[in-house]
């Protein structure tokens, strides 16, 4: 209620657009010229809707809408809604326009339900806020190489294998390089998020081999690779471009090029960030991997660990480099990239 918040924040809570604090001042216009940032926290499908058709016909909608700062939204809704056609569209339509958004959680909803739609825990807004009035640019000037999603190996005309990883956690660094002053170019393989839209370069990838031929190519002319992606480790040795009908199905592998470990052979000055997707034996598999690889720092987490993992809007991380292990606690994936780069800028030349 407009009472609560007037009580709390000492300052008077407009939601009436005819409710004139002064009579020489248009409030929803004079309101608008006052913000360096305009955050909505909640950001429902209704306002989200409105905003991006154009349609202003309360408060909240007309001073937006007439407002020069930027625009930071954090939704919430249930799960149906966030993923609904309507809203997907007219969010990437904003994002389109410059408006930043701060994903939500998981968990418990106000309708009962278990899933997406919470808004954002408080703290992720204010570093959203921060990463918005006070930006970094410490990556002003330099070259970053992302690579991100799953790549896919086709078995026949309509099976192929793959695995869970949403590309999430790679956009969200090419994003964040981005926004820090880098020159991204992002290598994107199947990823069921949408990819960043202020990266450089985005080249999209198949397979493996796709992929490894892609970074390799590029990757000396860049000051660091981020090794995010998940590419599949195997390929079926042959592939049929009919629909194979058998009962019994062998399928034989080939073991496909190690991307990372052919960049540390050769990545010159670039600083290389790996990444190890474990489901035992973390810390031990992670700096084996951080040695055999030749890489500068390798970021580890625990896929079966609850918030952390493939397809999750939140990761668990733990950073190898030389000066040591860092365990860090759950954390959305946007601050888990920015934390990723503040780590891996001591590699960067």
């Amino acid at each position: 209620r407009p009472l609560t918040f007037e009580t709390l924040s000492n300052n008077p809570c407009v939601s009436d657009m005819f409710r004139r604090q002064t009579e020489w001042e248009v409030e929803h216009i004079s309101l608008a010229k006052k913000a360096d940032l305009f955050v909505v926290a909640p950001a429902t499908a209704n306002f989200v809707g409105k905003f991006a058709n154009g349609i202003a016909d309360d408060m909240l909608t007309t001073t937006v809408m007439a407002t020069k700062a930027p625009v930071l939204l954090a939704p919430s809704m249930n799960e149906g809604m966030l993923t609904s056609v309507a809203f997907v569209r007219n969010l990437a339509l904003l994002r389109e326009t410059g408006v930043s958004v701060v994903d939500g959680d998981s968990g418990f909803l106000a309708c009962g339900d278990n899933g997406r739609g919470r808004m954002a825990e408080p703290e992720s807004i204010c570093e959203a806020v921060c990463r918005i009035l006070c930006p970094k640019r410490d990556y002003e000037g330099k070259r970053v190489l992302v690579t991100a999603g799953a790549t896919l190996e086709r078995l026949d005309a309509v099976r192929f294998i793959t695995n869970f990883s949403s590309g999430k956690m790679g956009c969200e660094l090419a994003r964040a390089a981005a926004e820090r002053g880098a020159f991204v170019t992002l290598i994107l393989a199947r990823h069921t998020v949408e990819a960043p839209r202020n990266a450089a370069e985005i080249i999209n990838v198949e397979t493996t081999l796709q992929m490894y031929d892609e970074v390799l190519k590029r990757a000396p002319e860049y000051d660091a690779v981020i090794k995010a992606a998940a590419p599949c480790d195997y390929a079926p040795e042959n592939f049929s471009p009919n629909k194979i009908k058998t009962e019994k199905l062998t399928v034989n592998f080939r073991k496909n090029p190690d991307i990372a470990a052919a960049v540390g052979k050769n990545k010159g000055n670039a600083a290389l960030c790996v990444f190890a997707a474990e489901t035992d034996n973390l810390m031990q598999n992670a700096a084996a991997k951080l040695k055999a690889k030749n890489a500068d720092m390798i970021v580890a987490n625990d896929v079966l660990k609850e918030g952390a993992g493939f397809d999750k809007d939140t990761n668990i991380i733990t950073i190898i480099d030389s000066e040591g292990a860092t365990e860090y606690p759950m954390m959305s994936k946007s601050s888990a990239a920015d934390v990723i780069l503040d780590r891996l800028r001591r590699f960067v030349k």
